[in-house]
């Protein structure tokens, strides 16, 4: 099992997550974080971090989000590591909360 960046995250990327991470398992794309499965030991650290509630565990991702298990994989062997805490995104509050992100994504 791995824990696994959602939608929420998309236009927000608040990085609290990142500073926990005792084995820097976190990739930062333009307006969105991701976790290496590879690299994520299950700590349980960076899901009580999130200011956006987008982390879970992959075996208790919400309903809808399970698409962004293989997501993350994917994104995560393209960006680069991120290891130290960044502002979020100037409007990271106006996006915190809305659905239907994912066409957001950039990639």
């Amino acid at each position: 099992m791995t824990f696994v960046v959602t939608e929420n995250c998309i236009k927000c990327k608040f990085t609290d997550c990142v500073d926990v991470c005792p084995v820097d398992c976190f990739r930062e794309g333009p307006n969105f974080l991701v976790i290496d499965p590879d690299e994520c030991i299950d700590c349980t650290l960076c899901e009580p971090e999130c200011p956006a509630n987008a982390i879970f565990a992959e075996d208790e991702l919400p309903t809808g989000q399970e698409m962004f298990i293989q997501l993350n994989a994917e994104l995560s062997k393209q960006w680069p590591v991120i290891t130290e805490v960044k502002s979020p995104l100037p409007d990271a509050e106006e996006w915190n909360g809305k659905t239907g992100k994912i066409d957001l994504l950039e990639k």
